[in-house]
């Protein structure tokens, strides 16, 4: 992951120091406002649980945690027949409820795994996914940084404490899948999305943000499986993202944790960051 950048040497610092200019030159008939927010952006879609969309502005397109067909999302069949591209698929860890529709999907169009080696093998060998899209290129380790799509993309894993099993069906155990992650994604002219996973809150969450900036941060906050509202807002503290979006709650009666209750544990910790509270089937629009 790239180191953040020191205020005090920014681009913009650099240009000044050369006395170069660039002057941005809106179309005919078009205000420099309107140009400059007509720019591609990088487009994050929430499918409600821990299923995201990513459309960078190169239009590459990137899922984490595909399951799409989730209870709370209305919509999921519909939107799962209707993926045409799909580039990348990242998976946290092994658990049914993030694998969900990742199969299906890998195999109609043809995505890449990103994920842990230890999970590519079990997607590969328990539950069949192809074994020419999930290799060496998109499969790394915890700490390494894999540069991919021509560097439009740069996913680093980062721990998360949880569980990961990948199951077959209902009838078979669950086969060993490694540990889970959580994934630090860096789009070039865009933002550095950390997506939690599934996990508890420990100590060294704070070190995410050690080499990036994190623009926004997927945080579970549903109880139960994983953190709760109290202990995802000490997350959100200890990371301390520009923006926060609540994941992984309300899919099931077991998962508790609401965004209101959230919202209130990150005033009590004064904490900056813009609290974002999509609905699922959602599209938020973000910068770098």
């Amino acid at each position: 992951m790239q180191k953040r950048r020191d205020p005090k040497h920014s681009d913009f610092a650099c240009v000044c120091a050369s006395s170069f200019v660039v002057f941005l030159i809106p179309l005919a008939g078009q205000s420099i406002f309107d140009f400059i927010f007509s720019m591609p952006n990088t487009q994050l879609t929430w499918y409600g649980h821990a299923a995201f969309k990513i459309v960078t502005p190169a239009g590459n397109v990137l899922l984490i945690d595909p399951w799409l067909t989730n209870p709370i999302f209305e919509k999921g069949e519909e939107e799962l027949a209707d993926l045409k591209r799909v580039d990348l698929i990242l998976l946290t860890h092994g658990h049914g409820d993030h694998v969900g529709n990742t199969i299906e999907i890998g195999k109609r169009t043809s995505a890449k795994l990103v994920s842990t080696y230890d999970l590519a093998e079990a997607m590969k060998i328990v539950l069949g996914y192809p074994a020419e899209l999930a290799d060496n290129d998109t499969i790394g380790a915890f700490g390494g940084q894999l540069s991919l799509l021509e560097g439009d993309v740069t996913v680093c894993f980062v721990p998360a404490w949880h569980g990961s099993g990948v199951v077959k069906d209902e009838m078979s155990p669950p086969i060993y899948a490694g540990n889970p992650s959580g994934l630090v994604v860096t789009i070039r002219n865009g933002p550095t999305i950390y997506h939690t996973g599934d996990t508890a809150f420990f100590s060294d969450i704070a070190r995410v943000s050690d080499y990036n900036q994190i623009d926004i941060m997927l945080v579970c906050i549903g109880d139960h499986f994983t953190m709760g509202p109290i202990r995802a807002a000490d997350a959100v503290k200890a990371v301390n993202p520009r923006s926060v979006v609540p994941i992984h709650y309300g899919t099931f009666p077991v998962l508790t944790g609401t965004p209101e209750e959230f919202a209130r544990e990150l005033t009590k910790r004064e904490v900056k960051a813009q609290l974002r509270v999509m609905k699922p089937g959602g599209t938020i629009l973000l910068s770098d």
